[in-house]
C-alpha cells in the first residue's frame, strides 16, 4: 500500500498515521472474536443511572457500585428524589464507597444542574455533559457510548494503559489520548473499540503481569514480551 507523505492530523507523518489506522482495524477484528459482546462492567437501565454510577465509581470498583445500585435506585429512582433528600442522608446511603461525602455533594449538584440546565434530561453530547458537576470527558463518553449508543472514545485506565502499550499513542493525558484515538479509529467504531480495549485490559493486558502469551494481538503490540 502506497502512503502519501506529509503530516497526519496528529502531527505525525501521514505514513505512521496510516499504519496505525491499519493496525487498529486488525486489532478490532481480532478482539471482536474474543469479546463478541463487549460492555461496560457497570450495570444500568438508563443514562441517568449510568451517569450517577460513573460518579460513584470514581476511585472505586465497578463491582462495588453494582452491589449497591439496586437498593440505591429503589430509594432514588429519579433526580428529584436525590435533590429533595438532605445531603447527610445521601452521604449515609453511599457511605460504603470511597470519598462518599464528596461524591454525595457532586451527585446532588449534578442533579440540580440537570434539572436547571437540561430540563431533567441527560444531554447527548460530551460538550454539554462535561458542564455538569463531577463529570469529566471519561464519564461523559461512557454515558454517550454506553447508554445512548453514540460514537464515543472512552479513555479509562484500561484503555489508557493498553493504547500506550500497543503503541497507538505516546500521550499520558487521557484527554490527549482521546484526541489521538479519534484520529486513527473509524468514528463508527469508536465505542466498540473502547469497549474491546477496556475488556482486554481487564482480562489479558492487565496492569501487573500482562498475559502476553494469551494475547491475540501480541504481534501488533509494541510491548509484547513474547517472541513472535
Amino acid at each position: 500500500m502506497v502512503q502519501r507523505k506529509g503530516k497526519g492530523t496528529r502531527g505525525e507523518p501521514e505514513e505512521r498515521t496510516g499504519d496505525l489506522r491499519e493496525r487498529v482495524g486488525e486489532i478490532i477484528r481480532r478482539l471482536e472474536r474474543e469479546y463478541p459482546n463487549p460492555r461496560l462492567e457497570l450495570e444500568y437501565d438508563n443514562a441517568f443511572q449510568l451517569l450517577i454510577e460513573a460518579i460513584l465509581a470514581a476511585q472505586e470498583s465497578d463491582r462495588k457500585v453494582n452491589s449497591m445500585r439496586e437498593e440505591f435506585f429503589r430509594k432514588y429512582p429519579d433526580l428529584e428524589s436525590i435533590i429533595r433528600t438532605p445531603l447527610n442522608q445521601l452521604e449515609r446511603d453511599i457511605s460504603s464507597v470511597n470519598f462518599y461525602r464528596r461524591k454525595a455533594e457532586l451527585i446532588r449538584k449534578c442533579c440540580e444542574a440537570l434539572l436547571k440546565d437540561f430540563g431533567g434530561e441527560v444531554p447527548r453530547t460530551v460538550e454539554e455533559m462535561v458542564k455538569l458537576p463531577g463529570v469529566g470527558r471519561k464519564t461523559a463518553n461512557m454515558v454517550i457510548g454506553g447508554a445512548f449508543g453514540l460514537p464515543a472514545i472512552i479513555v479509562d485506565r484500561h484503555v489508557l494503559r493498553v493504547s500506550q502499550r500497543i503503541g497507538l499513542t505516546r500521550e499520558k493525558d487521557p484527554d490527549r489520548v482521546e484526541v489521538e484515538l479519534r484520529d486513527i479509529v473509524p468514528e463508527d467504531k469508536w465505542t466498540l473499540f473502547s469497549l474491546l480495549i477496556l475488556n482486554h485490559g481487564k482480562n489479558v493486558c492487565t496492569a501487573r503481569d500482562p498475559r502476553c502469551g494469551e494475547c491475540v494481538i501480541c504481534d501488533l503490540c509494541d510491548s509484547c514480551k513474547v517472541k513472535i
